[in-house]
């Protein structure tokens, strides 16, 4: 079967003048002679978003890499098992509530030790613990410690689905969040299940990021993969070397030995606070516990 030519050989090489119909003509006049929308602002116009005030992360090498932690926004850092993001969780910690912050943990897999908090230097009278999830522990009932743990679900978790304990950290980082008055808000997402974790839609986060702006609240998250992409204004991912050599592989070594010569390798992933760096830039340390 042959086709027909769409261009004739006779005008190839010369100008082809196309007239437009008249009724487009009349189209743009109309579109022209409308009047704006109510409530648009020209993009030209839009105002430069202040830079956000920045607090320290408790690890001099991250606020070099990042230049601290922002306020009124989201920081999310990443990483495996052993990587040292529960270290990073803890300086930051004792960071803020040495500025005389009130903070708040959403513990929303029953991860947090108080012992390793004591050694990095945590000031319990200014920690909001929330242990999401399963019922507390006998041996580590708030009875038997000083500190305060609230718990959010029932004693009886044989019933409960495995998704409860996300659900419920949601619940409580909204009341949170809504509440004000916090410094610091921390999500310990690091040992929830990954499948649990990427089951947080996308909406949560931005409901979450808009909830801080404007505000002086630091939301904090520590997550095995990134969680909150695009809602994270700060993106950090941490990998973790071996202990150090004083440690006997047999012995078992207590939580404040665990804080103790653990080597960090950071790397900044994402930063909106300035233009993003042409490749990733990275910064290592190496934990220690505060003496005293």
């Amino acid at each position: 079967m042959s086709s027909l030519p769409l261009v004739s050989t006779a005008a190839l090489g010369r100008p082809v003048a196309i007239t437009a119909p008249a009724w487009s003509t009349l189209v743009f006049k109309r579109l022209s002679a409308m009047p704006k929308l109510a409530g648009m602002t020209p993009a030209s116009q839009l105002a430069v978003r202040p830079t956000p005030q920045m607090v320290s992360s408790g690890v001099r090498e991250i606020d070099t890499l990042t230049g601290g932690l922002p306020r009124g926004c989201l920081t999310e850092v990443s990483g495996p098992a052993s990587s040292g993001r529960t270290s990073i969780l803890l300086a930051t910690l004792a960071a803020a509530t040495e500025r005389q912050e009130v903070c708040a943990l959403v513990d929303i897999s029953d991860a947090f030790n108080p012992h390793s908090a004591a050694a990095a230097g945590v000031n319990f009278e200014r920690l909001l613990w929330v242990r999401c999830g399963i019922g507390l522990q006998k041996s580590r009932s708030p009875q038997r410690h000083p500190w305060v743990a609230l718990r959010a679900g029932s004693d009886t978790g044989k019933n409960e689905k495995i998704e409860k304990p996300v659900e419920q950290g949601l619940r409580v980082i909204d009341l949170l969040l809504q509440s004000g008055g916090f410094g610091l808000v921390i999500v310990d997402l690091g040992d929830t299940p990954l499948k649990m974790a990427r089951r947080i839609p996308l909406t949560s986060w931005f409901r979450f990021q808009r909830a801080v702006e404007h505000t002086a609240t630091v939301l904090f998250v520590i997550s095995q993969v990134p969680c909150a992409r695009t809602c994270a204004s700060l993106l950090l991912k941490v990998s973790g070397k071996k202990l150090s050599a004083q440690l006997s592989a047999k012995a078992s070594p207590t939580h404040a030995q665990l804080l103790n010569g653990l080597q960090v390798q950071g790397e900044l992933l994402r930063s909106r606070l300035e233009r993003k760096p042409a490749g990733s830039v990275t910064a290592a340390f190496t934990t220690k516990v505060r003496a005293g």
